[in-house]
């Protein structure tokens, strides 16, 4: 129990620097307003704790995600480049594969970042999501096998940490 107050406590923190910084005003009513909202929220989150039983720390909290960002930025503007000279060649170098590929995150959370990761990534989308399974698309076998390599399944999975 002390841990999910814990939690409550932590998340009704980050809210009110959000609101705070969001807002930039601070007039009784619109201070009135966020601690209203606050509270709704962690009403709600207190209620599906008690149904489930979990609590997903969200990313945000992650110190690690503006790492984790910046390297998936890199990786979209070197895919990007990739395909655009795939593209402008005479004779496309393509070669279109599905495969599948295994997810090692423990929580939804981090599964559907590495998902929807995969799919910013030019030249590479999830089509499927079945358990720690992905269905994949990739524009080449290329662009398969350095995703099967697993380096962005794994800098997912430090977020979890």
């Amino acid at each position: 129990m002390a841990t999910s107050v814990k939690r409550i406590l932590g998340l009704v923190l980050i809210l009110a620097v959000f609101w705070i910084i969001n807002s930039g005003h601070f007039e009784a009513l619109f201070l009135d307003l966020g601690l209203l909202s606050i509270i709704i929220v962690a009403l709600f989150t207190l209620r599906m704790m008690s149904v489930d039983g979990e609590y997903e720390q969200p990313l945000l909290l992650s110190l690690r995600l503006p790492i984790y960002l910046v390297w998936l930025a890199k990786e979209i503007v070197k895919a990007n480049i990739d395909v655009i000279r795939r593209i402008w060649q005479r004779t496309p170098d393509i070669s279109p594969t599905v495969f599948e590929v295994r997810a090692s995150q423990k929580t939804d959370a981090c599964k559907v970042l590495y998902a929807n990761s995969i799919t910013m990534t030019p030249g590479t989308i999830t089509l499927d999501i079945r358990d720690d399974v992905f269905e994949v698309h990739a524009l080449t076998r290329g662009m398969a096998d350095d995703l099967k390599q697993g380096e962005m399944d794994r800098r997912v999975r430090r977020l979890e940490d």
